[in-house]
């Protein structure tokens, strides 16, 4: 899942930030409306948390592009005005979702996971091949029924690989949906993820290497 946090207040958009990638969501931050809009014409994300008072461009106005640019990501609107008519106003800019400050953490990732499941066409609850099972909202994964400690990255991969069984993945597109901008495209971050996904996995391998292309689970 990738997601843009658009605050001003460094301190609360760096403290959301980390406590998403923790959540194992893939998490750019911005600190206003014209880096929002430079990030936004670069990457698709799947939910954006966007402060609606922002210096350069107000949040509004994203917003409203957001609303018509026809690309699918959903709104969760911040703001330290929680009155009802704050909240049907955000709601009528094109927002998904409007949650007042200060807000419980937990809730903040119940809403941005809620609002990524509109993002995306639907999954099955149970993601499967074979004798591995992956459930996205308990965020836990079996194999021939033991429970697989993954890290979230790990997880997150592993997800990617089950929602499109068969497929070639290329590392760059893995990269992309799994990875945020603190990852450097010329790393080899996804190929010792998979190292490691293949560890905890362990035999017979399912993760087939598919030279020049990217990655497969599954049969071809």
């Amino acid at each position: 899942m990738r997601v843009l946090v658009v605050e001003d207040f460094e301190v609360l958009a760096r403290s959301v930030g980390t406590g998403l990638r923790r959540e194992g969501m893939a998490v750019d931050v911005v600190l206003d409306g014209i880096g929002a809009l430079d990030r936004l014409a670069a990457t698709r994300y799947d939910v954006v948390i966007l402060d609606r008072d922002l210096p350069g461009v107000s949040g509004d106005e994203i917003c409203r592009r957001l609303a018509g640019d026809g690309r699918g990501s959903r709104v969760l609107m911040l703001t330290a005005a929680g009155t009802v008519e704050d909240r049907v106003d955000g709601l009528g800019l094109g927002a998904d979702d409007y949650l007042p400050k200060p807000f419980a953490f937990a809730e903040l990732v119940a809403r941005v996971r809620a609002l990524a499941r509109r993002a995306t066409p639907p999954l099955p609850p149970t993601l499967s091949c074979g004798d591995i099972t992956l459930d996205p909202a308990r965020r836990v994964a079996f194999r021939a029924g033991r429970r697989l400690e993954l890290s979230p990255k790990e997880f997150a991969l592993l997800a990617c690989l089950l929602a499109s069984p068969g497929l070639v993945l290329p590392a760059e597109e893995l990269l992309e949906r799994v990875w945020d901008e603190a990852a450097d495209p010329f790393t080899s971050a996804v190929k010792h993820t998979v190292h490691r996904l293949r560890a905890k996995l362990g035999d017979p391998p399912v993760i087939e290497t598919v030279r020049e292309g990217g990655y497969r689970i599954g049969p071809a």
